[in-house]
């Protein structure tokens, strides 16, 4: 007999809800209870059920469909709380029943302790939690960097180097940088000499670049 994978274990929505479905119907009745229901003079099937009581959550009682939601209409889960009760509730419910903590110092409250992970710093013998960072934990990382550089497609970024403009500059700015380098390599400008023609046509594609891109203003 062959044993079944662990991993092979269905945890998908579908496969919960027939296995739920196998004990309990859809409509929240449990099949096979063979109770009667609790409700007096009522000779139905109990197979829905319903908590005795707020002080008695896991202690049920089972009614017909008919009764069981007549007694949940009359369910009052803080029937029995006082009013105090009631604001302690709603307190937990407001941070999930999950209680924090302060992070107090002795010096706001004196005779107090601190919470234990309020300064933990001081456990390696520490004055100032910013010591951990060294001479320069005070110093803003920020502060010295140059301009930051934006977000360009590869041959545009190209192109900027090829006409040595800035990625700050408009189309009209970058043209006139352009102008002023085809008239320095034009041959017409150099006794016909044909040296710089590379360069020139580096130039003229950069331009086609920024002249069609979206990225710089007019």
């Amino acid at each position: 007999m062959s044993r079944r994978s662990p991993f092979e274990f269905d945890i998908s929505v579908s496969a919960d809800k027939k296995r739920r479905a196998r004990s309990r119907g859809q409509s929240g009745a449990v099949e096979s209870s063979s109770r009667v229901c609790a409700h007096p003079g009522c000779d139905q099937p109990g197979k829905y059920r319903a908590p005795r009581s707020p002080d008695q959550l896991d202690d049920f009682l089972w009614f017909c469909l008919k009764h069981v939601r007549e007694y949940n209409l009359k369910w009052n889960f803080f029937e029995s709380h006082s009013d105090d009760d009631l604001e302690q509730q709603f307190a937990a419910d407001r941070v999930w029943e999950r209680n924090t903590k302060p992070f107090a110092t002795g010096s706001a409250q004196p005779g107090t302790q601190p919470h234990s992970e309020g300064r933990a710093w001081q456990r390696f013998g520490l004055d100032d939690p910013l010591e951990l960072l060294g001479d320069k934990g005070t110093l803003n990382p920020g502060a010295n960097r140059g301009p930051v550089q934006r977000r360009l497609p590869p041959t545009e970024r190209r192109a900027l180097e090829i006409l040595e403009a800035q990625d700050t500059q408009s189309k009209a700015e970058i043209r006139r940088q352009y102008k002023a380098l085809v008239k320095d390599l034009h041959p017409d400008m150099n006794g016909g000499r044909r040296d710089d023609e590379a360069r020139l046509a580096e130039v003229v594609w950069a331009w086609e670049q920024i002249k069609a891109s979206r990225s710089f203003r007019d």
